[in-house]
């Protein structure tokens, strides 16, 4: 066999990777791939509703990394993000419940390049470079953006009101629904200690109903948030997993397709 011209290995070597694809695990209302973070392999919580990618500070003293914010690579799903800002915080009020303990969290920041995939069962994530996905059936939404976390349209209700807005769409938040505190409140009488319905307390409430994507699930779990930004609350992981979901980040776009 006569050898390649040096240009034309040259040219594949250089050529960027468009699409890959990893297994993942949904377990205690969170999904976690493995992925490399600035060189630190290991399992992370892939979320959507993450403005910032971090390494969890138990997982980055373990390295010697004593910093609070760095640069690095981080690699997920066969690709990869050059330089990528990265915080590093202490993240046991995410990880307490994890069956398996998890490295940190990849954010929006670094997946907003992409066209992410995201079934939970079985659990798979996808990464396509922009214009590269194939077709995707499904309800299409619009994707804003809120201090860093993509939103979408959704709403809420109890027997006495709806609350209709853009709720910031989690891939990997560990509470079904939780709501802006100047907005809702737990009922008066029902939970001795209402602080804990916040995301470092450990009870949710019960919702009779979320609409999203044209579905409507009842009696899901809810919290409490503090307000951030311009959205009435968040939609997590036990929301999401009755879809298989297309955030097209480039296109703005998302598509979530109902699961049997």
């Amino acid at each position: 066999m006569s050898p390649l011209p040096f240009g034309v290995l040259a040219l594949v070597a250089a050529s960027p990777a468009l699409a890959g694809e990893v297994a993942c695990r949904y377990e205690a209302g969170t999904i976690t791939v493995p992925a490399v973070v600035a060189g630190i392999g290991g399992d992370y919580i892939l979320d959507t509703g993450a403005a910032r990618t971090t390494l969890h500070s138990t997982k980055a003293e373990a390295e010697g990394i004593a910093d609070t914010a760095l640069t690095g690579d981080v690699r997920v799903a066969g690709m990869a993000v050059r330089g990528a800002a990265l915080a590093v915080a202490d993240l046991d009020v995410r990880t307490w419940n994890l069956p398996t303990p998890a490295a940190g969290v990849i954010g929006a920041d670094v997946l907003k390049g992409f066209v992410v995939d995201v079934s939970y069962a079985p659990c798979r994530v996808r990464l396509w470079a922009a214009g590269q996905a194939p077709r995707f059936n499904g309800k299409v939404l619009d994707l804003a953006w809120d201090l860093g976390r993509p939103t979408a349209e959704a709403a809420v209700s109890d027997e006495l009101r709806t609350i209709r807005g853009r709720f910031v769409i989690a891939s990997g938040a560990n509470a079904p629904v939780r709501l802006a505190d100047d907005l809702a409140q737990a009922v008066p009488g029902t939970l001795p200690r209402p602080q804990e319905l916040y995301p470092d307390g450990v009870w949710l409430a019960r919702l009779p109903q979320v609409s999203f994507a044209g579905a409507t699930g009842l009696d899901a779990g809810a919290g409490l948030m503090k307000p951030e930004g311009d959205v009435v609350g968040l939609l997590g992981a036990d929301v999401l997993a009755h879809f298989r979901l297309r955030f097209d980040f480039p296109a703005g776009k998302l598509v979530a397709q109902p699961v049997p």
